[in-house]
C-alpha cells in the first residue's frame, strides 16, 4: 500500500520575515493583483517561486529566485528528516453550504514525501477529471526548480491503518508549535517538526496499508508521475527524490473535515427558457416553484441532512424553484452507464439528468466552459445572474466524503470541480526538493 517517508523540508529562515509575509493561498485562486499585494508585502513570498510572472521565462527566472534564496540563507533545508504535523484552525460563520455548521473548526494532518504510483496500482486514488492546461503550467515549474512548493491534499481511513490517528497527533501537538501565522481569513495555521527517530518508525510503520484518496491537487499529482518519467528517462535511478511527492495526509473522519459544494452557472445559452426547463425537469423531479430566495440554503441543507437530491435554479428576482428526484432509482436507469458509486452522485445526477440531456451541453462543451462556468460562491451565482453575466445557476449540496472514498475506489472519477476542500493549506510552510 502507501509508501511514506519522512523527509528534509526547506523552509523560510526567519532572516526572510514574518511568517505572515511568506505564505500565500493556492497559486489557482489568486489574481494578478493579490500576486501584486502579496510580493509589496514582503518580496521574498513564495508567490514568487509558485506562480512565477517574471521575465520572458518565468519558470527559469523562479528556479533562479530559488537557488538565489538558497545561497543567500533566506531559504535553510531542515538538518534532519521528519515529518510535520500541520494544523488549521478556522471559522465558517456566515458560510454557505456548509455541513459542519457555523463556528470554529480545526483540521490536522500529517506532511510526508508519498511514494508515487500509478492510479492503476489502486494505491493512490484520484476522484476528479484534470485541465490538460493545468497540467503543463505545473510540469514546466516542477522542471525547471526540481521542487514541491505547495502540498497534495490527501485523505485515507484509519480502518486501513495501525495506530490511531486522533491520539497520536494529539500528543504530538501538545507542544507549542514551530510556527504559528493568522492569514488574511482569520485561519490560524500551525506547524511542528516532528524528528524524533522513535516517532518518525510509528508514523512511517501507520501507513504500510493505507490507502490514498486525492482530495485536492489532481494536476500537481499527475505532474508529479510525469516529471518522476522525465527523470528516469534522464538516467535518474529509482528511489530518488523525484519518486515521491509532498502531501498532506488528513484521516477521512476527522471531525474538521469540510467539503463544500461548486455551483454551475449557465451562460450564453442560445433560446433559454426556465419555464420549459423546469417544466421538463417534472418528469423526474418534484419541482417546487417560488421558494423564497432567503430560504435557499437552510432548505439545500435540510434536503442534504435527509439524503435528497436537491438542486436550487435561480434564474432572477427573489424568488427560487427547487427540484428533488422523485426516486433514485430513475438514476440508475438514466446513468446505468456509470458505477453504481458516480450514479447517486448530486453533480453527476445534475450533469448528466439536466445539462446534458435537456440543456445540451455535453461533456467538452463543460470542458471548455463554453456555457458553464463554476463558482463555490452562493451570493457570486446569485449576483452574477442579477447582474446578467449568467442567465441561470444551479445550486449544490457538497458532496460527502464517502462518496469520495466510493468513487475512488470504484476507480472512476467525478465530473471536474465536484469537491471544494476548505480551508485551503496555505503555500510556504514546507517545500520538498526534489533532487
Amino acid at each position: 500500500m502507501a509508501e511514506i517517508r519522512a523527509f528534509r523540508a526547506l523552509r523560510f529562515d526567519r532572516t526572510a520575515g514574518a511568517p505572515e509575509q511568506l505564505v500565500c493561498p493556492p497559486y489557482d485562486i489568486i489574481s494578478e493583483q493579490q500576486r501584486q499585494g502579496y510580493l509589496q508585502r514582503n518580496p521574498h513570498n513564495i508567490i514568487r517561486l509558485e506562480l512565477p510572472r517574471d521575465g520572458e521565462d518565468p519558470y527559469r527566472q523562479a528556479a533562479e529566485t530559488l537557488a538565489g534564496w538558497q545561497a543567500e540563507g533566506l531559504l535553510r533545508q531542515d538538518e534532519r528528516p521528519g515529518y510535520y504535523i500541520y494544523e488549521i484552525e478556522f471559522s465558517t460563520d456566515g458560510m454557505d453550504g456548509c455541513p459542519l455548521g457555523p463556528g470554529r473548526h480545526s483540521v490536522a494532518g500529517i506532511i510526508a514525501q508519498v511514494h508515487l504510483e500509478e492510479f492503476s496500482k489502486g494505491i493512490i486514488l484520484p476522484h476528479e477529471e484534470t485541465l490538460s492546461k493545468a497540467k503543463a503550467d505545473r510540469f514546466e515549474l516542477m522542471k525547471a526548480t526540481a521542487c514541491n512548493f505547495s502540498n497534495i491534499y490527501s485523505l485515507y481511513m484509519d480502518s486501513d491503518a495501525g495506530e490511531p490517528s486522533a491520539p497520536m497527533l494529539q500528543q504530538l501537538m501538545a507542544v507549542p508549535a514551530d510556527v504559528e501565522l493568522t492569514d488574511e481569513a482569520g485561519s490560524i495555521h500551525r506547524l511542528w517538526t516532528v524528528d524524533d527517530p522513535v516517532w518518525i518508525k510509528r508514523i512511517t510503520d501507520k501507513f504500510r496499508g493505507v490507502r490514498l484518496y486525492i482530495a485536492d491537487g489532481h494536476h500537481r499529482y499527475e505532474t508529479a508521475l510525469k516529471y518522476r518519467d522525465t527523470m528516469r528517462e534522464q538516467g535518474v535511478p529509482a528511489g530518488e527524490a523525484s519518486d515521491y511527492v509532498m502531501m498532506y495526509l488528513v484521516e477521512m473522519e476527522h471531525p474538521g473535515l469540510a467539503v463544500f459544494p461548486t455551483h454551475r452557472l449557465l451562460r450564453d445559452l442560445p433560446d433559454f427558457d426556465a419555464a420549459a426547463l423546469l417544466q421538463a425537469c417534472e418528469r423526474e423531479f418534484v419541482v417546487t416553484r417560488g421558494l423564497p430566495l432567503c430560504e435557499m440554503n437552510d432548505r439545500m441543507l435540510e434536503a442534504y441532512k435527509k439524503g435528497q437530491k436537491t438542486f436550487g435554479l435561480y434564474t432572477g428576482g427573489d424568488k427560487y424553484a427547487a427540484l428533488t428526484l422523485r426516486d433514485i432509482r430513475l438514476s440508475d436507469e438514466q446513468l446505468a452507464g456509470f458505477p453504481p458509486a458516480v450514479r447517486h452522485l448530486d453533480v453527476q445526477i445534475l450533469h448528466s439528468m439536466i445539462l446534458e440531456r435537456l440543456l445540451g451541453i455535453d461533456k467538452e462543451n463543460m470542458k471548455n466552459q463554453v456555457n458553464l462556468t463554476y463558482t463555490r460562491s452562493l451570493s457570486q451565482a446569485i449576483g452574477q445572474v442579477r447582474d446578467g453575466a449568467a442567465q441561470a445557476c444551479f445550486i449544490l449540496n457538497p458532496t460527502r466524503v464517502t462518496e469520495i472514498r466510493d468513487v475512488a475506489a470504484a476507480g472512476a472519477k467525478m465530473p471536474q470541480k465536484s469537491t471544494y476542500f476548505y480551508p485551503k493549506l496555505i503555500t510556504g510552510l514546507t517545500m520538498n526538493v526534489l533532487k
